[in-house]
């Protein structure tokens, strides 16, 4: 790293010395560092050092608001372990807030007075942005999303070509020649979104999802300019660049004159689009926003599509994704679809609220820097998923999917990563005759 300059150490303070920011101040100033936050977090679990405590993490960021934003601070610095900020100070907040946390904000729920750990991690990331010192990988996937319009950087025609093969099997699979996987069409009921790690590695929970609508009869549409549901700005912390994404999707869904955006499986994509964009965007939406999780239980609950849970026959478990569920409250609707769509579901434990992180959230997966760090971590995720005994392991979040992945390789899990689309498509009943039977068997269990 280049030596500090007075411009990046100025930016850097200025984040930290918002007056308005009452919420940094109380969080900072309540950490009273006892602890027992530790055994929450799961790189403190996975490697035992102490830089990882969460508490520790905190005291790095009060350090420097301390120094530049008390009076004690100021004056003797050594009474609040106040530091100024230089090379080494910042290159450990760099190494212990991005390679060191995927602000699942399990820690949050933990502390015993509430201090919103994850927020203050996302000032001291916004800190180190201002002052150009994001990791080089991550910053590269959010200027791709912001100069492409995705994060994969997929050209439009090699997206389109995707979907028309998809489309392809769609009517085979279906058994209709009128199945369409429809692209920019205006007046839907539904805009539905992709993660782009869909159409390049995992194009098949696409066409899930477009047998999921097909079922449905549902009027929905994809939009080839604006599809990508993830921020990796949000990770980042450069709020001036999540909000250029955020735009976007906004004004696609207002160009398409869509009813409702729907948000598919990616944990945090639901949280930047859905939660935190408003802030992003100073506006309410004006129009509404599910989750494509959320939706699907809605077609099972209301019989718009007929599953049949005996044709997931095989032990199925969930990995419940921190954005989505502790962030974002969806817990139910998960495990309403995973029981009427599988015959044999085990929880892990812990899971829900209390799950731990799979690992590959906070940007880590874009963050190659820290890629054994990020394995060694998913340790914990991988022993809960072999104490299960599930074969199959379900989440709704492509983020998640990517490094269960990459886990199930590692640590030899010998399971299926499944999303909740897949899941479900796979229960789906269409013949005549045992859409007749499924449904007589639904109604003599309700």
């Amino acid at each position: 790293m280049e030596k500090l300059t007075k411009e990046q150490i100025t930016k850097g303070l200025e984040v930290l010395s918002k007056q308005e920011d009452g919420k940094l101040y109380t969080h900072l100033n309540s950490c009273v560092h006892c602890g027992l936050c530790a055994e929450s977090c799961i790189y403190y679990q996975a490697f035992g050092d102490p830089k990882f405590i969460p508490a520790k993490k905190v005291e790095l960021v009060n350090s420097i608001y301390q120094r530049y934003n008390s009076n004690m601070g100021k004056i003797v610095p050594f009474l609040s372990n106040a530091k100024k900020i230089d090379d080494k100070v910042v290159l450990a907040m760099v190494d212990s807030l991005f390679g060191g946390c995927t602000m699942c904000g399990r820690c949050v729920s933990h502390c015993s007075i509430g201090v919103d750990i994850a927020y203050v991690i996302r000032k001291g990331r916004e800190m180190l942005t201002e002052m150009g010192l994001t990791p080089a990988s991550l910053q590269k996937t959010v200027d791709t999303a912001i100069t492409t319009g995705n994060n994969m950087g997929i050209p439009t025609d090699e997206l389109v070509e995707t979907i028309e093969w998809l489309e392809e099997d769609l009517q085979m699979e279906v058994e209709d020649d009128e199945a369409k996987i429809p692209l920019n069409e205006k007046d839907k009921n539904i805009l539905y979104t992709l993660n782009p790690r869909e159409p390049k590695f995992f194009p098949l929970s696409i066409s899930a999802m477009a047998k999921v609508f097909y079922a449905a009869k549902e009027s929905w549409t994809l939009s080839t300019k604006m599809y990508d549901i993830t921020n990796y700005a949000f990770f980042s912390c450069n709020n001036a660049e999540a909000e250029i994404i955020s735009q976007r999707m906004y004004d696609e869904v207002k160009n398409l004159n869509a009813k409702d955006l729907i948000l598919a499986e990616c944990g945090h994509g639901n949280r930047a689009n859905r939660w935190e964009a408003p802030n992003y965007l100073k506006k309410e939406y004006d129009f509404d926003i599910f989750s494509s999780v959320e939706l699907m239980a809605k077609y099972i609950r209301e019989k718009r599509i007929i599953v049949n849970p005996k044709l997931n026959s095989e032990r199925v478990t969930i990995h419940d994704p921190c954005n989505l569920v502790r962030n974002g409250g969806i817990f139910e609707e998960q495990r309403f679809i995973v029981n009427a769509t599988c015959i044999d579901f085990v929880e892990m434990k812990p899971y829900g609220y209390d799950n731990y992180c799979c690992g590959g959230g906070g940007g880590q997966l874009s963050m190659g820097e820290y890629n054994d760090r990020r394995l060694g971590i998913g340790k914990i995720k991988a022993d809960q998923i072999k104490a299960t005994g599930a074969k199959v392991v379900i989440t709704p979040c492509h983020n998640c999917v990517d490094q269960l992945i990459q886990l199930n390789a590692f640590y030899k899990l010998n399971v299926k990563i499944m999303t909740m689309a897949e899941i479900v498509a796979d229960a789906i009943v269409l013949d005549k005759k045992e859409l007749i039977n499924a449904s007589l068997e639904i109604n003599q269990n309700t």
